[in-house]
């Protein structure tokens, strides 16, 4: 008997987006789109199942199992390096990450760099490979008063446009890498459940070069 692939979306625009591309690769779920608060989306007859996780959790729910598949921000993926596979890069929810401080910062090397971020190991990695010994502030939000205020030096966040930067005159200094949302999968799903997998991971792929 078949089982249901059960989805992992991002809640938001981008999670929108992807329901988009999945229902066109032939996985819909009209009840997805009716106004309503449920999380849990079912379609029986194309045996799928949806459901809205808060974006950072997707990989949480895809490592454990209980989704097969979902898409995630590849800033997660770095960050959290969970056990999954990364089976697409989707080109879409495109951002970077970004070091970014005040425009008269000038970091002389001589001490310890005060980093405020929710991104500890993206920017511990950052600057390891650079030889730069840093002091990691964790923050969960608002990042950017934290050098205006003088609790850090610079900033290691994602950057989509970089207005709010402008707006708190900070300016971007170095790019650490691009960041787009991708399709991951369970391992073991992949495994027993790889003939619809794979058959979103195609159509997500052509709708992708489409799209180009």
């Amino acid at each position: 008997m078949k089982e249901m692939l059960n989805v992992a979306l991002p809640k938001g625009r981008l999670g929108e987006k992807v329901y988009a591309m999945f229902a066109r690769a032939g996985f819909e779920c009209p009840s997805i789109e009716e106004n309503n608060r449920k999380l849990i989306f079912e379609n029986e007859e194309k045996m799928v199942r949806y459901f809205w996780v808060k974006p950072s959790d997707v990989a949480i729910y895809v490592e454990r199992g209980a989704a097969d598949i979902g898409v995630v921000g590849k800033d997660i993926l770095l960050e959290y390096q969970p056990d999954i596979y990364e089976l697409l890069d989707l080109d879409i929810g495109k951002c970077r990450m970004a070091v970014a401080a005040k425009a008269d910062f000038h970091d002389d090397g001589m001490r310890t760099l005060r980093v405020a971020t929710k991104f500890a190991n993206i920017a511990k990695n950052y600057y390891a490979s650079q030889g730069r010994e840093i002091d990691i502030i964790h923050l969960n939000g608002s990042i950017e008063i934290a050098p205006i205020l003088g609790l850090s030096d610079v900033i290691v966040d994602i950057v989509e446009t970089g207005t709010t930067l402008r707006e708190n005159n900070l300016v971007v200094n170095e790019t650490i890498v691009p960041i787009s949302a991708r399709l991951i999968a369970n391992k073991a799903s992949f495994k027993f459940k790889s003939e619809p997998i794979e058959r979103i991971a195609n159509s997500l792929a052509e709708q992708k070069g489409e799209a180009k």
